[in-house]
This record gives C-alpha cells, sequence and structure tokens, in this order.
C-alpha cells in the first residue's frame, strides 16, 4: 500500500467512525481543535496528518490509534462519548412512513447498544412490520403511540414502555392528533452485523393489527 493509498483509508476509517456517531464535520473539529476543511480534506485522503491529530481524533470518535492504522482490525466499541443536543438533535425522514428518527448515541462497529429518538406524526403511518436481531426498548416521551408485535398491539402513553425481542415482527405508529416522541434503545446480538440498520429491514408481508384489521388483533391497553 504506498502512502496515498495509506491516507485514504485512514480517511475511510475516520469518516466511517463519525459517521455512525451521528457527527459532523463542524462537530469533530471543534472538539479536536482542527479546522473543518482539514478534517474534510483528511476524510478524502488528499492530506496526511500527524500522529498527534491522529490521537486526538481516533479518542474523540472512541476508537485507538490502532484502529484507524490497521485495516485488518475491527475498530472498538465506544468507551466514553458526551453527546451534545447540537450534535444530536438532527432527524432524519423515514421515506414512506413519515416517522422521523436520529441516532442519539452508540453507532461505533462493535457497539452492541444503540439509542434513538423516533418522532411518529399525526398522519402518516409506519406501514409494514420490521424484524431485526436483538432486544429493543421503547420509552414513550410525550404523546401516545399504538406498538404493535405481531398479532398483539399495546397502547402506550407518555411514561410507559415496551420491552421485545425485537426478531418479532413489530411497528408502532401515533395515536391522535398530536406526534408522539420515543427513546428506543436497540441491544443487538453478539454476532450481528456491524451496522444494523433496523429501519431498512421491512418484512415482506402486510401489517397486522392496523385499526382496520382490529377484530385479527389481540389488544392490550392499560
Amino acid at each position: 500500500m504506498d502512502e496515498r493509498q495509506f491516507a485514504a483509508a485512514i480517511g475511510a476509517r475516520i469518516r466511517q467512525a463519525r459517521t455512525a456517531r451521528s457527527m459532523t464535520l463542524a462537530a469533530l473539529g471543534e472538539q479536536t481543535n482542527l479546522s473543518e476543511a482539514f478534517l474534510s480534506r483528511l476524510e478524502r485522503g488528499e492530506v496526511s496528518s500527524s500522529i498527534a491529530n491522529l490521537l486526538q481524533i481516533s479518542s474523540t470518535l472512541g476508537l485507538s490509534l490502532q484502529d484507524l492504522v490497521a485495516g485488518d482490525k475491527q475498530p472498538s466499541k465506544t468507551a466514553v462519548a458526551v453527546y451534545r443536543a447540537a450534535e444530536t438533535n438532527r432527524h432524519e425522514e423515514q421515506e414512506s412512513s413519515g416517522y422521523r428518527w436520529h441516532r442519539v448515541a452508540g453507532g461505533a462497529p462493535r457497539d452492541r447498544m444503540e439509542v434513538f429518538h423516533l418522532v411518529f406524526p399525526r398522519r402518516n403511518k409506519m406501514n409494514v412490520m420490521v424484524s431485526h436481531p436483538g432486544q429493543e426498548h421503547c420509552y414513550v416521551l410525550s404523546g401516545e403511540i399504538w406498538f404493535f408485535v405481531g398479532e398483539e398491539r399495546h397502547r402506550l402513553r407518555a411514561g410507559d414502555s415496551i420491552f421485545i425481542a425485537s426478531e418479532q415482527p413489530h411497528r408502532a405508529e401515533s395515536v391522535g392528533d398530536v406526534e408522539a416522541h420515543v427513546l428506543m434503545t436497540v441491544a443487538k446480538p453478539e454476532h450481528a452485523p456491524a451496522s444494523l440498520d433496523w429501519w431498512r429491514m421491512p418484512l415482506a408481508q402486510t401489517p397486522r393489527g392496523s385499526p382496520t384489521s382490529k377484530s385479527r388483533t389481540k389488544e392490550k391497553t392499560p
């Protein structure tokens, strides 16, 4: 591997670790005292960096220097990470359902736990069931939701929560005329893929338990 390829590989690993934490270049620059322009060029492999800078970057991203330098090693799991509201409070809309989400914490390739903030809109509904490895816990911050698990549906209000094995088909939607905010914690099994995009894992089936098919659903309410 020549010097240019080496720089490109390091830059790619920095970008992967940064985006996994939903961190902007500006935020990384602020925490490392490096310019956003320099970090952008570093990620593209256009410049090399001193060991001191790489140590600062890897520490900020929860990695070791070896994680950045050795391409055959998996990046470390997060040891300590502080997430500021200005860095994480940006929602991405899920196409077709209208619900929005952002990762609050976690996301390094070897992290087994991730935390997300979900926002379910008043009108559009999540129209497919999803299923993925691991477990999850959903805590309703505000509003109300229907949470569907297989043949059951549960009405959850602010302060209520649900814990499930995520292999079961499940989905959620808001209740009433206000959007609902949910804090979701996902725990991945030990041998799960490094990147577990649960929101892109729909089942090839029509969702059960929707309000129009209530007669087929076991309803669980407080």
